[in-house]
């Protein structure tokens, strides 16, 4: 299975919408993308979509965390979103949420970064 990367620009907000299987094959191309999206369109906060993914192992949290050190150089934060029960799973125990935050849906987190539709 391949990975399918959706990116969408709200204000100063990027968007990632993942879909599919994000371990170290598809890991390169997720970073790849969210980091020149991040340069060309002056991002300040970033939220990652992770319904749609059905798989992710330690090379996607690495990707993760390190677009969350990515954003936070410019003072922003990174916000992930409608996580699958394995996904979530993953992200407890790697500790991630101690420094990243999950909200339930997209909508909640573009409203904690004060974006609306």
């Amino acid at each position: 299975m391949s990975l399918g990367i959706d990116l969408e620009v709200k204000q100063s907000v990027l968007i990632v919408r993942l879909s599919g299987e994000l371990d170290h094959h598809t890991s390169d191309q997720v970073r790849e993308q969210v980091s020149e999206a991040i340069e060309k369109w002056n991002i300040h906060h970033l939220v990652m979509n992770l319904k749609n993914l059905e798989f992710m192992d330690s090379s996607g949290l690495g990707v993760i965390l390190g677009r969350y050190k990515q954003i936070k150089q410019f003072g922003g934060d990174l916000i992930v979103c409608s996580l699958t029960p394995s996904v979530e799973r993953l992200f407890n125990m790697s500790g991630l949420f101690k420094i990243i935050r999950l909200e339930e849906t997209e909508e909640i987190a573009l409203t904690r970064l004060g974006v609306g539709k």
